[in-house]
Order: C-alpha cells, then structure tokens, then sequence
C-alpha cells in the first residue's frame, strides 16, 4: 500500500503490529499535514503496544516524527508547505507515511538538525532539558546517577550533565555500555548488579550518596536507586523499562534520609506554547553548541516496527532507534 500507518489491533507483543491504509482526506482546522520523512521510537510507544498506558483499540503507536510540511487547514499561520518541522508528544499516530498534527506542537527544524536526528532526539531531548532544568534544578558541583546511560535517554543525559558541571556517575547493563557512558563524560561508569549498587556508588562518591538519580528502569532498580541517594536526595522516576515501580510506602522515604520522589510526565512541563519552545530552544542550543550528539544505534524501515521494538524492550540497542519512511 502507498500510505499507511502501524497500530496494535489488540494489545501484546510485537507481533500484534500491523499495517493499514490511510485514505486522503482535507486537513482538519487548526492542524498541518507532516509528510514523515524519519519516524522515533521510545518506550512509551511499547507501553501504549502492550496496554501499560492504554488506549482505544486499535492503538495507534509513535509520538514524534521529522518531515515537511505537506498541506494546512483553516485557521493555521505560520507553517507552510515544504517548511521542515518536527513534532514530539503530539496525540500518537506518528508510525505512518504522515499525520496531520496540531499546529501548536510543531517545531522548525535548524538547518543543522538533518531529519533522522530530530526524530532521533526530540522527544528524548526535550524529556532530558524537563528532567534535568524542571525536575532536578541541579547546579554544578552536585552529583547524580543515570540508569540505562547508554540509552537514547541515558547518553543525553549524562552529555547534559557532564556539560553542567554534574558529577555524573553512570550504570549500564554491561561493560562495553559502560564504557560508552564513560567516554560520553561519566566519571564512574558501573555495569554492576543492582544489589550491589548503593554500595559502589558510595565507593565512587566519597563515601556519600547521590543528589539526585534518574532512573527511567523502573521496577528492577527501584530499591537502589533510593538506596544510592544521599540525605534530603531526589529520585526521578521516569520511565518504566522493567516494569512499573511497585507500590511503596512514604515511611520509605523518611528512613533512607528525608528523601522526595517525582514522576514527571513530560507533557506537563510543555503544556504551554512558550513552555515548549522554551525546552526546545535549550535544547537545539546545546547541539549547536556541540555539547550533545546525537547517536543512532538502530535504523530500520518503517515496515520493520516490530523489530525495532524486539530490540529496544530486549535491550540490545544503544543510542536512539529510528524507522524511516
């Protein structure tokens, strides 16, 4: 088929993905029709596969996508056809030849962002300036602990913090992924288990725990993260890669040292048009300052979804996953 777009008929494994075709039709008031040239994957597209954040069947996957300008409705300024944008947390649908997305949620692209890089980084990007700018507020000299540092989140995350002056201690799911969030500014890069965490953190940080940690694992690490953080610390929780966090009582918190805990929602922080490009001019600002790059660590065609998400929840990727159109 010509155009067309993934959804999940029902919800499940990867195998549930499937194709159907998208019809022409005019573009709605308000929205702008984005002829998708490089589509992002994240896990939040898993969730919404599996029913972790359910919606209504069939399920449509992707949240963000670089392109053109293909067409506009009525009522839309500002965005004309050919103009490349790119756009991240708009309503999900963006694993298709194009969707049409309210005006208010597109970006314009630099020049020096090529297309496979925004899809690449804007949704991770943009989550990463809200962790680290709206979440932890975190200033020079503090120290943190990134989980997954090898991952698409994981590898901005410690760039950013590093570039800050953050002390940046890393854990990753094996040595060679160590060493890349070492080579990427980490000072400490662990690829211990996590009974062993707490510990080794301690060993890295002068005998102290952590400021703040950021953790989008979720379920398996929840226990040493909070066992990582020093007194009066803030764990972010932000991601669920092995699973929701289980319930836990605020006792806990008192115990390990006064500690807070926020799960942001990304959306929260960039309800506003002015919010948004706020956190997308910080962020465009570091790449042309060349203190973030960007990796690639898996491109397939859009086809081919269902591998791309295969590897990510198996967690044999580094850097960002991308299908291409």
């Amino acid at each position: 088929m010509k155009d067309y777009r993934l959804v999940a008929p029902q919800f499940g494994g990867p195998e549930v993905i499937e194709a159907v075709a998208l019809e022409p039709a005019p573009v709605a008031p308000g929205k702008v029709r984005v002829r998708h040239h490089a589509i992002g994957v994240n896990f939040i597209d898993t969730y919404h596969r599996t029913g972790l954040y359910p919606q209504p069947l069939p399920a449509p996957l992707g949240v963000e996508a670089a392109g053109v300008v293909e067409a506009v409705g009525e009522a839309v300024s500002g965005w004309q056809p050919g103009k490349r944008v790119a756009y991240a947390i708009a309503a999900p649908g963006s694993y298709a030849s194009w969707q049409d997305v309210d005006a208010g949620r597109l970006l314009a692209l630099p020049d020096s962002i090529a297309d496979d890089k925004a899809a690449a980084m804007l949704l991770k990007g943009l989550t990463v300036e809200i962790l680290i700018n709206g979440c932890a507020k975190i200033q020079p000299g503090q120290s943190a602990l990134v989980l997954a540092a090898a991952g698409g989140v994981g590898r901005l995350l410690v760039q950013w913090l590093n570039a800050i002056g953050v002390r940046v201690i890393a854990h990753a799911g094996s040595a060679e992924k160590a060493a890349i969030a070492r080579a990427l500014g980490a000072s400490t890069a662990l690829h211990c288990p996590f009974a062993d965490l707490a510990a080794a953190v301690r060993a890295a940080n002068d005998g102290k725990g952590v400021d703040v940690v950021f953790d989008g694992v979720g379920a398996d690490s929840w226990e040493a993260s909070l066992d990582s953080l020093g007194r009066r610390g803030l764990m972010i929780s932000f991601g669920n890669a092995s699973g929701p966090v289980p319930p836990f009582s605020p006792l806990e918190l008192a115990k390990r040292g006064s500690l807070s805990v926020v799960r942001p929602r990304l959306y929260d922080y960039i309800v506003e048009r002015s919010e948004l490009e706020a956190s997308a001019a910080a962020l465009f600002g570091m790449i042309a300052d060349g203190r973030l790059e960007v990796e690639i660590g898996l491109r397939l065609p859009l086809s081919k979804a269902s591998e791309a998400h295969r590897a990510l929840e198996g967690r044999a990727t580094t850097g960002s996953v991308i299908l291409t159109v």
